[in-house]
């Protein structure tokens, strides 16, 4: 896993914060559908549960967890599409 200051900036932001489980998986998936292939996606949540669940569907999937971290409270993910940028 990247260190986050080296992954640069997002595509796109989701904030999840006071979302309880399984909520901010279920809008980080729908936000990332969204997004074109090889963009990244950066997922604000203030459920601990997020930590656990961000990294476990990572693994079972193509998408690329980036880095993710832990600020007062915050859980701070990033999240990179499966696949190659069209640009």
């Amino acid at each position: 896993m990247t260190d986050s200051r080296s992954i640069g900036e997002p595509d796109a932001l989701l904030d999840a914060s006071g979302l309880h489980c399984p909520l901010p998986l279920l809008k980080a998936k729908q936000s990332l559908a969204s997004l074109e292939k090889g963009k990244l996606l950066e997922v604000r949540a203030t459920d601990a549960g997020s930590w656990r669940d961000m990294a476990s569907f990572t693994e079972q999937s193509e998408h690329t967890l980036e880095a993710r971290e832990e600020r007062e409270g915050i859980y701070y993910y990033w999240i990179r599409k499966a696949g190659v940028s069209a640009s």
